[in-house]
């Protein structure tokens, strides 16, 4: 439990942080690339032409690769919506759509 003044303090520090245009988040990451992420994410706190770098280098190496989506096939979602799935009492795994 923290208290009264503990609360305060930490109200305090975290509306200085919003002053500075610093939004406080969570992540989930491998244990092995945390100090990498901290590191990184205290440079792209800073102003100066260091920041600006690694926030251009980043923003490339992340748009040469992104992420691909799952999608849902289209023939099972024409037919989810026709009614053909609960007439029948079909069950689609999604193992079987997504090997």
């Amino acid at each position: 439990m923290s208290t009264a003044a503990q609360n305060r303090a930490t109200g305090n520090y975290r509306a200085r942080l919003v002053q500075r245009g610093i939004k406080r988040f969570e992540m989930m990451a491998l244990e092995t690339d945390r100090e990498l992420l901290r590191a990184l994410a205290h440079r792209l706190a800073e102003e100066g032409p260091e920041a600006d770098r690694a926030r251009t280098e980043v923003k490339a190496l992340v748009a040469d690769n992104p992420p691909k989506r799952a999608e849902f096939p289209r023939h099972c979602v024409a037919l989810r919506w026709s009614g053909l799935i609960s007439t029948y009492r079909v069950r689609v795994s999604k193992d079987a759509l997504f090997p």
